[in-house]
C-alpha cells in the first residue's frame, strides 16, 4: 500500500474513547458560544423591532403635519377663488347694468359710439 492509502484508512477507523474526550470537553463551549450568538442576535432584531417602530412613529406625525398643512393650503386657495368669483360677478353686474341704462337712454343707436369705439381700438 502507499502513504496516502495508508493515511486514508487510518482517518476513517473509529475513534477510541480517549480520542473522543477532547472533543466532548469542547461541546459545552461550543454551545455557550452559540447561546451568546443567538443573545445578540435577537439583541440585534429587539433593535430593528425599536428602530421600525420610531420610523412608522415618525412617518405617522409627518403624514399628518403634511394633511393639516395641505388642508391650510386648500382652504386658503378656496377663499381667494371665492373672492375672485365675487370681484368678477361685481363687475359683470355693474356691467349689465351700464349697458342696460345705456340702451335705455339711446346711447346704443347714438351716432357718436361708433366714433368713440374707432378712437378706443388700436391702430
Amino acid at each position: 500500500m502507499s502513504e496516502a492509502t495508508v493515511k486514508k484508512t487510518r482517518s476513517n477507523k473509529p475513534k477510541t474513547s480517549i480520542e473522543a474526550v477532547p472533543q466532548l470537553a469542547t461541546l459545552p463551549e461550543r454551545v455557550s458560544v452559540l447561546e451568546v450568538r443567538v443573545q445578540n442576535i435577537e439583541e440585534k432584531i429587539d433593535d430593528v423591532k425599536t428602530d421600525i417602530t420610531g420610523m412608522h412613529e415618525n412617518l405617522a406625525e409627518k403624514l399628518t403635519q403634511m394633511q393639516a398643512a395641505s388642508t391650510h393650503q386648500h382652504a386658503e386657495l378656496a377663499n381667494k377663488i371665492n373672492d375672485l368669483e365675487k370681484f368678477r360677478n361685481k363687475w359683470v353686474r355693474i356691467a349689465l347694468v351700464v349697458l342696460a341704462f345705456a340702451a335705455g337712454a339711446g346711447w346704443v343707436n347714438s351716432t357718436n359710439i361708433p366714433q368713440i369705439l374707432q378712437l378706443l381700438t388700436p391702430p
